[in-house]
């Protein structure tokens, strides 16, 4: 098909800030010549996501994956960690950087997440913590897995980059465990173009946190722990910002679109989706559905790239596993007959167009293509 002469549907667009604002805030920086280092709009963006996550602490970082990392350093985490091969690699790339192994259970196919009742059949004496991933932004049994890890003496570390924002019952989900790591890139519901963050329960604990992420320096003169450099810069922090007045409206724009595919594919033989949970406030971070080839008549690649030849961008995610790459797929927990949930989720999982900027006539052409 030829698409020479229009142009693509993405499955994601970047939630941008007003460009005459963000330009008024970067004469600030340029007059202030103060570009890094825990500068002003640095702390100004600290303070202003504590108070909209509803979190103690939270500390921002470069990228989504550098938390992850920091996280296990600051809790000293080592050995085994159970996680969940159904996630993006950064989750077990932040294991493997620790030199941790990964021990791999299935997931809950209500929701994608681990499944906590999978847990304990995998703890063994090396076993230190536990890594599990909000996925799609729905929310873990994080009363179960605590229940677990206090039986155990385990920590948790949850990886919530797709969580922003997301409630049970008012409460963030970002305060369960022992510390939340999120991820601020370009495709997330909001973000400062690269960037991440790690919320904590204490100030104790954060100054740790902030001591790692700046190669380990409590003074000019003093280095306490082995640190990186993974600090925020000004200029994204300013970014981030300026995109934090206007999430929730981003995040209103995209449940309308996850109302248009439910109700456009409610019909649909051989199509599913989850539907929103009670007590929950969801952020809308994607749309995924998922392809029973049998009943559908089609299977789930076929259906990828006839979507992909007409022009709209979907994405198989998370496809394939994590345990199908080559640096774990060795490892004993990595076979396939352990993780049937989480293979068949991978093999017919489409995530649609998800985004604030998706029109209309986007929307019809997208459940068109799939109701044909």
């Amino acid at each position: 098909m030829d698409q020479s002469h229009t142009s693509p549907i993405t499955v994601t667009s970047p939630l941008l800030p007003d460009l005459d604002q963000f330009g008024h805030m970067l004469k600030e920086i340029w007059d202030s010549r103060w570009i890094t280092n825990n500068g002003s709009f640095h702390k100004q963006l600290e303070k202003a996501l504590a108070e909209y996550l509803k979190v103690p602490y939270i500390s921002l970082f470069t990228n989504g994956t550098l938390p992850l990392i920091t996280a296990l350093q600051a809790l000293r985490i080592t050995g085994e960690v159970i996680t969940t091969p159904y996630s993006f690699v950064a989750t077990t790339h932040s294991l493997w950087w620790n030199g941790i192994k990964p021990v791999f259970v299935d997931i809950d196919p209500a929701t994608g997440n681990i499944d906590p009742e999978k847990i304990e059949a995998a703890i063994t004496p090396k076993t230190t913590a536990i890594m599990p991933v909000h996925v799609y932004g729905n929310p873990c049994d994080t009363e179960r897995i605590q229940q677990i890890a206090e039986k155990y003496g385990l920590r948790v570390i949850y990886d919530a980059a797709h969580a922003f924002g997301v409630e049970v019952d008012g409460r963030s989900v970002l305060t369960a465990g022992d510390m939340s790591t999120l991820s601020f890139h370009a495709t997330k519901v909001f973000n400062t173009v690269e960037g991440g963050a790690l919320v904590t329960h204490d100030a104790k604990t954060k100054q740790r946190i902030d001591y790692l992420k700046n190669f380990g320096f409590e003074n000019e003169i003093s280095v306490v722990a082995p640190g990186i450099n993974s600090k925020m810069d000004e200029i994204r922090s300013a970014y981030g910002l300026l995109n934090l007045r206007q999430v929730d409206h981003a995040i209103t724009l995209r449940r309308n679109v996850a109302l248009a595919y439910r109700n456009g594919l409610k019909d649909v033989p051989g199509v599913s989706f989850f539907k929103d949970l009670p007590g929950v406030r969801h952020n809308y971070s994607y749309f995924p559905i998922f392809i029973d080839a049998d009943t559908y008549g089609m299977s789930r690649d076929t259906l990828y790239f006839k979507m992909k030849d007409h022009g709209v961008l979907s994405r198989r995610y998370f496809y394939p596993l994590i345990t199908e790459f080559s640096t774990y797929s060795g490892l004993p927990t990595a076979i396939r007959e352990n993780l049937p949930n989480a293979h068949r989720m991978a093999d017919s999982v489409i995530c649609l167009p998800m985004h604030h900027n998706l029109s209309e006539e986007n929307l019809e052409k997208i459940i068109s293509l799939i109701k044909q």
